[in-house]
């Protein structure tokens, strides 16, 4: 994983609009039907256009947008054994509870079915993922990017969207699932890619479950543990892991605070920490790398990109946002990147797509401010 030696370097979390054509193209699959020959084309097609863009935005570490993916999450269902049938809802955010007039006046859109955990999980066909590594690398050839990575779900954030309804609990699916995941996390590192692990688990399932800060420690703790067993024969500078909120515009209001969970975040194998940080619910958190030091080993990728809105960030504010961190733990142990996708489920982004492009302008303007002051 290349490091912010000589410039603050830009990236972003994972998801990237999708073009129309492949987003319906991907429906189609979520409901059955067989398209893989239209989808390899346009999901190759579209790799190399998404890497296109990101480089012409600014952006120094890409990667593929998760253009063959519908979710970040969701995609595993295509690609591990033991699923099938339906799933149950997650419950409703206690914070979006706190607000139900709120709740009414947005238009919810209605979540896609997903399947449950109906047997033993384990790792079918390996060729999606490497259709995904032979994409990106084809798409990445003969360009000045400084480096590329490739998102893969966590075991914790597979067992919030797929349901278990085989194993006797909760403990025996999540290590089930990361015995199944290592599968796709070594052949990521095998094809040359940084891997990133999609981790909302260790924070946003505090609000989804409403535990108490004990017993949703102890939770992430399990989480934590068995993402380090899965990613055992990658190493740690080859991985950098996403902590999140939650990507919804809301009120959050029963968000689990950094300084509550940190310490667990930094005994995570990974290197690199990405992590919310523009948000009104959590820009103010880089106060926490004050008082907690960070391990020598580790970088930090704090969002400096809101993922939930469309205002473009003013590259002066982007700058001021990179110089806090890079001022606390050094400017080699910062990249700058965004809160969270853009286009999560690639049927519903949160930005309108123009806009996307415009504040990854914005990260890389602002990425040079600081650089230079730096």
């Amino acid at each position: 994983m290349k490091r912010s030696t000589d410039t603050i370097l830009t990236t972003h979390t994972g998801s990237l609009p999708r073009p129309p054509e492949l987003t319906r193209v991907l429906e189609k699959r979520d409901r059955g039907l067989d398209v893989e020959e239209e989808l390899a084309q346009q999901t190759r097609t579209a790799t190399a256009a998404i890497v296109k863009q990101q480089l012409q935005a600014g952006i120094a570490v890409v990667n593929d947008g998760e253009a063959s993916k519908i979710g970040y999450s969701t995609y595993v269902k295509d690609r591990l054994e033991g699923f099938g049938g339906e799933g149950g809802s997650p419950a409703p955010s206690p914070d979006l509870e706190e607000f139900p007039e709120y709740v009414r006046s947005v238009s919810q859109p209605q979540a896609a079915a997903t399947p449950a955990c109906i047997g033993p999980v384990a790792y079918g066909d390996l060729d999606p993922v490497r259709s995904d590594i032979a994409n990106l690398r084809e798409a990445t050839a003969d360009t000045d990017c400084a480096d590329a990575f490739m998102t893969a779900a966590s075991p914790g954030v597979i067992s919030i969207f797929l349901e278990n309804q085989h194993y006797p609990s909760h403990e025996e699916y999540i290590w089930a699932l990361a015995e199944a995941m290592k599968t796709e996390y070594d052949a990521i590192h095998r094809g040359g890619f940084v891997l990133q692990l999609d981790c909302p688990d260790l924070a946003a399932a505090r609000h989804r479950f409403g535990e108490d800060l004990g017993e949703f420690r102890r939770r992430i703790s399990l989480h934590i543990e068995a993402l380090n067993h899965a990613t055992r024969d990658v190493p740690s500078d080859d991985m950098r892991l996403h902590l999140c909120w939650g990507n919804y515009e809301g009120p959050h209001t029963r968000d689990v605070p950094l300084s509550d969970i940190v310490d667990l975040i930094m005994r995570a194998r990974p290197a690199a920490i990405s992590f919310e940080a523009a948000n009104p619910r959590h820009a103010h958190e880089w106060t926490v790398f004050e008082e907690v030091e960070v391990p020598q080993d580790k970088v930090l990728i704090p969002g400096v990109l809101d993922s939930t809105t469309n205002y473009v960030e003013h590259p002066e504010l982007v700058g001021q946002r990179i110089a806090r961190y890079a001022n606390l733990v050094g400017r080699e142990n910062v990249l700058a990147g965004s809160d969270c996708g853009f286009a999560t489920f690639a049927a519903r982004p949160t930005v309108h797509p123009t806009v996307v492009w415009a504040k990854l302008r914005a990260l890389a303007d602002g990425a040079r401010l600081a650089s230079e002051r730096l």
